[in-house]
């Protein structure tokens, strides 16, 4: 086999993928979208991740529920955003439903209540129809992945 100047080793390969899961959780596409950027040759990319996952440092149950946890807390999203961008990922849905139980459902409502008691404080100033005012606040919970039926119960708690 003809090595390019640009390909890595298998050892540097690995190495380097084993850093890079270290340093922060990782899933499979994104350690495989790496290692091609990092030019390793095709046949290598799939005994790296499975030296990966052996040796711990992948890991998609442990990867799903540290990544919902976080967009939930710090990005404040909901679940249908969640599960969108893990579904991107290519995590199978049994575990990005494992991964929904880590959040608890009283502290999910909250948050959602309190963002939508934020934007609806935001707008209401410039909005005067209450209807538009509504569909406004429904549009933003659904760009934020909150699902549909408990946006409509967090504008029922508003007092208008």
């Amino acid at each position: 086999m003809i090595k390019m100047k640009n390909d890595i080793s298998y050892i540097d390969a690995l190495k380097k993928a084993q850093q890079y899961c270290a340093n922060e959780e990782k899933c499979v596409a994104d350690v495989r979208r790496k290692l091609y950027d990092w030019s390793a040759d095709k046949n290598d990319v799939d005994k790296i991740i499975e030296s990966l996952e052996t040796e711990n440092f992948i890991d998609e149950n442990r990867y799903s529920q540290f990544f919902a946890r976080d967009k939930f807390k710090f990005n404040k999203w909901g679940k249908i955003k969640i599960a969108y961008e893990l579904r991107m990922k290519k995590i199978p849905n049994q575990i990005i439903q494992q991964a929904f139980e880590s959040i608890d459902a009283t502290d999910y409502f909250e948050m959602i209540e309190n963002e939508i008691a934020k934007k609806f404080n935001e707008i209401e100033r410039r909005e005067k129809d209450i209807y538009q005012l509504k569909s406004k606040i429904l549009k933003f919970g659904q760009s934020r992945g909150y699902e549909d039926e408990l946006v409509r119960k967090a504008i029922a708690n508003i007092k208008l």
